[in-house]
């Protein structure tokens, strides 16, 4: 009997979903019946690549997602179904565009250097109403509404069901709060392997949707929904392990800037890939239109957009690109909430391990505020300013593009070409009340 087929009869499961995500980060299923996974199991479900979001044509041969048994997840909101994340296959070989199989070769080749990634992430969304247009709690309207306890408690029901669920599932969840931004909230998990994290985050995201469906709300981690308010980070907290995970090759003491704050040689070496290869990195972490609405924000009604446009690093600073907030770890807190979950993971580890072999100096730590006093820094890139900028660095980034796939990379910077385009050929309404009476 096969794995999966020996869970639904275990668990009570009637149905799978066999499920990949594609570059733009949709996540695309199947509805397989148990009494047909076995098969599917061996030979994966049947895709058309071209239907989604992946650089196919209506020539390719079907596109098989095989699904992967050691990441099923029982719903536990609807428990006669099942969500397998699946590996893309075409004619017997990995589909090497595939986020999925983009992520497994960066872990494959970082346990070749003896090296072990875990990740945990905070991941941002607001509740809106069915129509996506306003907040849908009309007496969140607090200044400062960040850990408002009324509230996070007037979405109780929804955010201690969502924690229900992470608790059963064993990803052991440890705080919820209500966030920066009116109807913003951040639910927060156990950090794990890169690939068990981006397994549970394309799966957070997915449950997170589905439960605020049930309650006649809409859930949605778009980088800045609403204008004038903080946005959705994705903030990423990385440490990198031995291959057994028990001794963090990160911690120590590398003397200098870094080792003050708990970094050994190989932790500098690896921010200083992050570092390196920031302004190409902007392109998966921030991989929408919207997004640079995030990371280059005018002040929020808050007082802050807890987003960074400097490629900076620093100790416990929340005003930076990548904070230390203490020893053996790091966080980077550019990416956003439309990232890829697969992708988010794989490209920190080609940026890290870039680093590493390059021993890629991280540059001067500034312990500023750079909301107050940024602009006394000389010589620090800056972000990108839009999307085609982060696509024109990714593209001008040949190492980054080689770690990660040259055929990701060439199908990755076409199709976010052509999304470019589409958003500059659209009218909108902003160009004629400016420029219908010039």
């Amino acid at each position: 009997m096969s794995k999966l087929a020996k869970f639904a009869e275990e668990k009570g499961v009637k149905y799978f979903m066999v499920s990949y995500t594609d570059l733009f980060g949709g996540q695309r299923a199947k509805l397989v019946p148990a009494q047909a996974i076995a098969d599917m199991e061996e030979d994966g479900a049947g895709f058309a690549g071209f239907a989604t979001w992946l650089d196919l044509t209506p020539a390719h041969p079907d596109m098989l997602a095989v699904p992967d048994p050691d990441a099923v997840i029982q719903l536990p909101w609807k428990r006669d179904v099942a969500w397998v994340p699946a590996d893309c296959v075409m004619e017997g070989q990995p589909v090497e565009q595939a986020p999925r199989n983009v992520l497994k070769k960066l872990v494959k080749e970082a346990a070749e250097t003896g090296l072990r990634v875990k990740t945990g992430i905070e991941a941002e969304f607001f509740l809106l109403t069915p129509d996506g247009d306003k907040i849908s709690d009309p007496f969140d309207t607090a200044e400062k509404p960040c850990y408002d306890q009324q509230a996070v408690m007037r979405r109780y029901d929804v955010i201690a069901e969502i924690c229900d669920y992470m608790l059963e599932l064993g990803w052991g969840p440890y705080q919820n709060d209500h966030e920066d931004a009116n109807g913003q909230f951040e639910m927060n998990w156990e950090f794990d392997d890169a690939l068990v994290t981006a397994d549970r985050h394309s799966f957070f995201k997915f449950m997170v949707k589905s439960v605020a469906e049930k309650h006649g709300l809409r859930a949605t981690f778009m980088p800045k929904p609403i204008e004038g308010l903080t946005g959705n980070g994705c903030h990423a907290h990385i440490s990198v392990w031995d291959l057994d995970g028990k001794t963090n090759a990160f911690a120590g003491n590398a003397g200098g800037q870094i080792g003050e704050v708990g970094l050994s040689e190989q932790g500098g070496f690896f921010l200083g890939g992050i570092m390196k290869h920031a302004e190409a990195l902007a392109a998966i972490t921030n991989p929408t239109v919207n997004s640079y609405k995030r990371i280059n924000a005018p002040r929020t009604m808050s007082g802050a957009t807890w987003a960074p446009n400097t490629v900076t690093w620093t100790g416990n600073n929340r005003t930076h690109m990548v904070r230390v907030p203490g020893p053996g770890r790091f966080e980077l807190r550019l990416p956003d909430g439309a990232v890829n979950p697969y992708l988010l993971q794989a490209v920190i580890i080609a940026a890290g391990l870039s680093g590493i072999r390059s021993k890629a100096d991280p540059g001067p730590r500034y312990d500023i505020d750079m909301y107050a006093e940024g602009h006394k820094i000389e010589g620090a890139p800056k972000l990108p300013l839009n999307m085609l900028d982060a696509i024109r660095s990714y593209d001008a980034d040949p190492e980054l593009k080689t770690m990660l796939g040259d055929e990701f990379s060439a199908s990755f910077i076409k199709m976010k070409h052509q999304e470019w385009n589409a958003f500059v050929s659209h009218f909108s309404r902003w160009e004629k009340d400016n420029t219908l009476d010039i």
